[in-house]
């Protein structure tokens, strides 16, 4: 990384989090005052435009009266301001936290202080200290924004009204119904329920039955509960897919000649088996210098999805396709993702593309961006394309192969997919190198029958063939965001959508250490490159142990989460200075915007306002938290479900969690985690050892601790809540 390029990304840190530094230092000691110079030296920043940055910020945050001018220059916390806006973050027990950029801590919310604020919404709260203890806390004054008003529960009816209990353990609050808002639900359905009115008087929130979704423990009752409790839907209305059904498809003579004709050029995709919407393939063409002309050709959405039309508003609702354990719930209607946009092999397609000239060395020598016309000469799932890699050869044997038969690839395609392997692990070789952490995660998945019942577990890992792939998606996200970037050795300051990534959090890497230092393994947190470095190591030594995927897990949640925005800061994971998402336009609609602000460049377009882009960069992270979320939960569904067949069997685990309540423990076999609880561990009155991660034994001092192996039997299932009991057998 260049010291331009280092100094420009930390200006555009010191512009993403500068508030909440800021208050840092100055709530330290609220009876202190500092000057810009005396904030900047705090802060480690040295550069004129850095220093610019804290004076402009000092003179918003005292127009706002969250800090005020003691003297000139000099600055101190606003001690007459108590009332802070903020969002809340609600826990299992009935209480909450008031999260503020004003204070660098969470703040406690008693759960008498709550005043009908419910997770995630955005509240007024009155912050003071506690007399005796001195702690701070908060008092909700007003709900100033409801995250959601609609809830999935079970309706529990008694003579003249109705009370829906909420799924999700983060609503303490059951909602009455009157009996004539139960629009046709029965005692013990399943249903949506829209909460309309909140008495003051009230312990409990009014509301109507807008949905009934079935009866509990019905596969697809919960399949959509998981989807609606996220505010995702799992059906497109009528008018966006008679919308997308009249879209001219056909490619006429006018269209290829406005674009760069690759129809010509050998074209394939690699995808998983049961891939429908293809939205990426690759060419390549050898070039008489000895170099090779690689294209990277994506779905061209944005032809078809124009802006202001109802398809590309429901596009960006839904901003993100959501991947379910057992279906896809797609962006776009089908019609479009798994049809028209769709590369399918034989098939003329409408592509924008990145073209690049690149040598043995995998060194870039050309580049080109822009529309195109292609065909896909043959489609690949992974395990075909790794049979090539592995034997150097074309047969693809009838067990791997998607027609069930065997069969010979054409040699030129042969040739390409190795000599795209090759390059592909040159890249990945040197991004390791500049300090890129991997996470090759093991997936588990579920073999379903045709009723969608699981009857098996399976681990997915990634294979040659999958990072070929993943490493020119990669290359094609970084170039594209360099090229609207980055030119002439300094930032251009172009609207654009990046997809960034922060540096992780210190406390967050001190508390990974504290935990994997059990197991013998070391993190070094001295500077960027080290932690990069030994994050990597920690992520080989453990991979295929027992601990692994807890480790794995861990480390994930040390790291910044990746998000949409304007305001690029890079990516740390993937150690690029510009990164983008350019190349799933089917399924993200970040790569949309990101497709529409290429061609506006290209075209020679001037740069738009940012504030729209970063709206929608926001909303755009916001359902991807949620799709994840919901994904997440279907495979806790699906891990019950097979657990239920399984009640009298005995399974290695190991301990992946420790709480006052209990022991988390994952089965080594499946991955599924469930909960003993401490009251039914019966050798010995445990206690919760915080500083250990640990349970003890009062008596014989009998130490559970993360990390322990451990065997278990199922004790107990809940498909509703997601949730498993084990019984512990031995530890």
């Amino acid at each position: 990384m260049t010291r331009k390029k280092k100094i420009y990304k930390k200006k555009g840190r010191v512009v993403k989090d500068l508030t909440r530094k800021i208050f840092k230092i100055l709530n330290q000691d609220s009876s202190k005052h500092y000057n810009y110079k005396q904030i900047a030296s705090k802060l480690d920043i040295n550069d004129t435009d850095g220093k610019t940055q804290i004076i402009q910020r000092l003179v918003e945050l005292t127009a706002a009266q969250k800090i005020v001018e003691v003297d000139r220059g000099k600055y101190q916390i606003n001690e007459d301001r108590k009332y802070h806006i903020g969002k809340l973050d609600a826990t299992t027990n009935g209480n909450a936290y008031f999260i503020c950029d004003d204070f660098d801590e969470d703040i406690f919310v008693p759960s008498v202080n709550l005043g009908q604020a419910l997770h995630d919404d955005t509240v007024r709260a009155y912050v003071y200290k506690k007399r005796r203890s001195n702690k701070i806390e908060a008092d909700v004054v007003e709900v100033i924004e409801r995250a959601k008003k609609e809830f999935v529960g079970v309706l529990q009816m008694n003579k003249n009204f109705g009370f829906v209990l909420p799924d999700s353990n983060k609503m303490y609050a059951d909602i009455f119904i009157p009996k004539s808002k139960i629009n046709g639900a029965e005692h013990g359905d399943k249903v949506l329920a829209q909460i309309t009115d909140w008495p003051e008087n009230s312990k409990n929130p009014f509301g109507k039955i807008t949905q009934v979704l079935g009866k509990p423990g019905e596969h697809d009752t919960e399949i959509h509960s998981i989807l609606l409790e996220y505010g995702l839907p799992y059906e497109f209305p009528k008018e966006i897919e008679e919308e997308a059904s009249e879209l001219p498809v056909e490619i006429t003579k006018e269209e290829i000649a406005n674009r760069r004709d690759m129809r010509g050029d050998l074209t394939f995709t690699i995808d998983p088996k049961d891939a429908k919407d293809f939205d990426d393939a690759l060419s390549f063409t050898k070039l008489e210098n000895g170099n090779y002309e690689i294209g990277i050709h994506i779905a061209d959405v944005s032809h078809y999805v124009q802006p202001k039309t109802k398809l590309d508003d429901e596009a960006y609702d839904r901003a993100t396709s959501v991947y379910l354990v057992d279906r896809v719930v797609p962006m776009l209607p089908e019609m479009l993702s798994n049809g028209v946009c769709s590369l399918r092999p034989n098939e003329e397609k409408l592509t924008f593309s990145v073209i690049f000239e690149i040598n043995n060395k995998a060194q870039i020598v050309n580049q080109w961006y822009g529309r195109t016309v292609t065909y896909s000469d043959k489609r690949f799932a992974y395990e075909e394309a790794q049979v090539i890699i592995e034997t150097k050869e074309g047969i693809i044997p009838a067990d791997i192969s998607l027609t069930g038969e065997t069969y010979t690839v054409d040699e030129a395609i042969v040739e390409a997919v190795l000599k795209l392997d090759e390059l592909a692990k040159i890249l990945r070789k040197k991004r390791m190198k500049d300090g890129a952490i991997s996470f090759d995660k093991v997936e588990v998945k579920f073999n379903l029958d045709e009723n969608a019942n699981p009857i098996g577990v399976f681990f997915k890992e990634a294979k040659d063939a999958n990072k070929l792939i993943e490493e020119f998606m990669l290359l094609a996200n970084r170039k594209v965001a360099e090229f609207i970037g980055f030119s002439k050795g300094r930032p251009t300051n172009k609207t654009f959508v990046y997809r960034v990534h922060d540096e992780p959090d210190t406390e967050k890497l001190a508390s990974l250490q504290n935990i994997v230092s059990k197991f013998g393994y070391k993190i070094n947190t001295d500077t960027r490159e080290k932690i990069s470095q030994s994050l990597n190591k920690l992520l080989s030594d453990v991979h295929g142990k027992g601990e692994a995927n807890m480790v794995e897990t861990l480390a994930i949640r040390s790291m910044s989460k990746a998000e949409y925005t304007t305001q690029n800061i890079g990516h740390y994971g993937l150690a690029f200075d510009y990164y983008s998402h350019f190349t799933s336009p089917i399924r993200r609609y970040p790569d949309v915007m990101t497709h529409r602000l290429l061609q506006h460049y290209l075209d020679g377009g001037t740069s738009p306002k940012a504030e729209v882009y970063e709206e929608r960069c926001k909303h755009s992270s916001k359902m991807e938290e949620l799709a994840s979320k919901a994904e997440r939960d279907s495979i806790k569904y699906m891990q019950v479900k097979y657990m239920q067949d399984h009640k009298n069997e005995e399974f290695d685990g190991v301990v992946s969690g420790v709480t006052e309540w209990g022991i988390y423990v994952e089965i080594v076999s499946n991955k599924c985690e469930g909960m003993v609880r401490i009251k039914d561990i019966k050798d010995d009155y445990y206690i919760f050892d915080e500083k250990q991660y640990a349970v003890i034994g009062q008596a014989t001092q009998n130490k559970i601790q993360l990390g322990d192996e451990v065997v278990v039997k199922v004790k107990h299932t809940d498909l509703e809540r997601k949730h498993l009991d084990f019984e512990l057998i031995t530890h």
